[in-house]
């Protein structure tokens, strides 16, 4: 079969922290309230992406890569991962602070969980004037320190706090502390892995005072206790063509803001290409002659045997592209 860009069912999260922001940006009526995060393309146990288009729709994307392997996702991916996709996409909006977090790397999380570690990558989409996040540490902390910080209540002190702004692009390599904050709404980009160790959630207790179950002691060695000079990306907007916001051994991530139409040259890449629309719309056009309308809030996944591509704005339209 001629295999042709996908579009996939979104998997809706209702949490308690979550806001209304998701179902809006989304166009996902009637709305709902509480949605704290979409899954856009996911192949987490549980949470897999079934197809929403084409000849292949109701198929879930494990079955489609299993059946189309290379095609889809590219040699070197289908060698790695199998039939698991590499990556996960999602939509978080957070009406209340979330909890902080650390996600271990491969080699720890092959040990404890005979998983792959999470390194990930968010984009802010929008932010409530105060919206912040917390991503790496501000000041120098020893292992026992952190220790005696979670059990005094003072860990937040030590952590590097970043008002944000929509555009801010944060990279998370496995190890790196972080949280996203009220009133805060992102893309976020990651290995799939669904490893979390939640190191402190502001003493919080739920109606019977039971405050949620924390990771101490596994959170220690997966911490990365360096302070850097700088925990956010920086990049120089450029109309019309791909701006490079992070690559790593994981993914790369560009960012396209277009309002006109532009070709994009895939023949040189041996990987999936996946696009998620920050707003405005498009038509893209394969080399094979497959065509598909795109419009804010919606995630497609090209497969890995397209070799070029023409994007075609409605207008503008703002577009991350990332691949492996």
């Amino acid at each position: 079969m001629n295999l042709y860009p996908l579009k996939f069912k979104s998997i809706l999260k209702s949490i308690i922290w979550g806001g209304d922001e998701i179902c809006k940006f989304k166009g996902i009526a009637p709305e709902q309230d509480g949605v704290g995060e979409s899954w856009e393309i996911s192949s987490v146990e549980g949470n897999v992406s079934v197809v929403a288009n084409g000849e292949l729709e109701n198929k879930s994307l494990d079955e489609v890569i299993a059946t189309y392997k290379e095609q889809l996702v590219g040699k070197q991916n289908f060698a790695t991962f199998g039939t698991t996709f590499p990556l996960l996409i999602k939509f978080i909006d957070a009406r209340d602070n979330l909890s902080i977090q650390v996600h271990p790397d491969d080699a720890l999380a092959k040990v404890r969980h005979n998983s792959f570690g999470k390194t990930e990558m968010w984009y802010v989409i929008n932010a409530a004037p105060g919206a912040f996040l917390y991503s790496g540490f501000a000041k120098e902390m020893t292992p026992d320190q952190y220790v005696q910080s979670i059990e005094d209540n003072t860990f937040v002190d030590a952590l590097e706090k970043h008002d944000v702004k929509a555009g801010d692009v944060f990279f998370l390599p496995a190890g790196r502390v972080h949280a996203i904050g009220a009133g805060t709404f992102i893309a976020e980009i990651q290995q799939t892995s669904n490893i979390t160790y939640r190191i402190y959630d502001y003493n919080r207790k739920d109606a019977n005072g039971n405050g949620r179950e924390l990771h101490t002691e596994l959170a220690k060695d997966a911490i990365d206790f360096k302070v850097y000079d700088n925990y956010q990306n920086s990049y120089t907007r450029k109309e019309n063509e791909a701006v490079e916001l992070e690559s790593c051994k994981y993914f790369t991530t560009n960012l396209l803001e277009l309002n006109q139409s532009v070709d994009r040259d895939y023949s040189k890449i041996d990987s999936f290409i996946a696009y998620i629309c920050m707003g405005g719309a498009c038509t893209i056009k394969d080399n094979k002659g497959n065509e598909l309308s795109v419009k804010q809030g919606e995630t497609i996944l090209i497969p890995a045997d397209t070799t070029s591509m023409n994007i075609k704005p409605e207008g503008n339209v703002l577009l991350l592209e990332t691949y492996v």
